[in-house]
């Protein structure tokens, strides 16, 4: 194991090998388990998502835009078939521990949507670097993806400057956006992923990213599984709760890391979970 691991933990502790993905997250900033899931896994969950984004385009705020025909929805863990599959593999389980501890946490669950005419992004990480990162440069939070549909070049792919995770400028702004002045450096690391239905990814959010321009007339939506450890308090911009009824049929060690309310019944979600900036854009 990297010595990069969580403090205290074994390789013995795990379910599988996550040396080379642990390093690859402080080194690049994102790591991949291809064919994590099946193909039919992965349309199962396309169906979940088109579902759950139809419904929230119908309330207020129930959708939050990223930038022109992009949105981001949140959604309640038991409105994804595959919730317990996904939180519960092997490889989630192992990283999560891996980097951010035995008591990590999972806080969020949401998907993000790049329809047809979404523009490239401003380049940006999704929070400002928490303090015992800046300090100790040490992860406390995680982001793992997972694709609904096999991404092609004209789909708008997500783009990522590798090895970014750790910029840190008085001139970002509200700690997450780049000036346009450092645009060079993150155009000259620029890769672009195309990830296929089953694949996983992980990264950490700090790890500077945009969307890109979908030039085709499909959309490309997204899973987005947040997950923090002890000192992380990315969960203070969700909403995600649980019905007593899931909360009991779930196994003990899913229960353990789900960070969440138990409710009689389920309120859809309010979206929270802004950034400021990506509505304008790339124009």
């Amino acid at each position: 194991m990297t010595m990069r691991a969580y403090p205290g933990i074994s390789p013995d502790h795990l379910d599988v090998d996550v040396s080379a993905d642990v390093e690859a997250l402080y080194t690049d900033g994102i790591t991949a388990r291809k064919g994590a899931f099946t193909p039919e896994w992965a349309d199962r969950l396309r169906e979940d998502i088109d579902k759950a984004f139809a419904e929230a385009l119908t309330r207020p705020d129930g959708a939050v835009g990223r930038g022109p025909n992009r949105y981001y929805i949140e959604i309640h863990p038991e409105q994804l078939r595959g919730f317990v599959e996904l939180v519960d593999h092997p490889w989630v389980r192992s990283l999560c521990t891996a980097v951010l501890g035995p008591d990590y946490r999972i806080v969020e669950l949401g998907f993000d949507v790049p329809l047809e005419g979404a523009v490239n992004q401003p380049w940006h990480r999704d929070f400002p670097i928490p303090e015992e990162t800046r300090r100790e440069r040490r992860l406390t939070s995680l982001a793992f993806n997972v694709t609904g549909v096999d991404t092609e070049e004209d789909m708008g792919p997500f783009e990522i400057a590798p090895g970014t995770q750790w910029d840190d400028s008085p001139e970002f702004e509200h700690g997450m956006f780049p000036p346009k002045s450092h645009y060079g450096r993150y155009e000259e690391r620029a890769v672009r992923k195309y990830p296929q239905r089953g694949d996983l990814s992980c990264r950490t959010a700090l790890t500077i990213h945009r969307g890109t321009r979908n030039e085709s007339a499909k959309s490309r939506p997204v899973l987005v599984l947040g997950v923090d450890g002890p000192e992380a308090d990315n969960g203070d911009r969700h909403d995600t709760a649980v019905t007593r009824a899931f909360w009991d049929s779930l196994p003990e060690r899913v229960r353990e890391h789900l960070d969440c309310p138990v409710v009689d019944a389920l309120v859809p979600v309010t979206q929270k979970h802004t950034i400021e900036g990506l509505v304008m854009g790339d124009v």
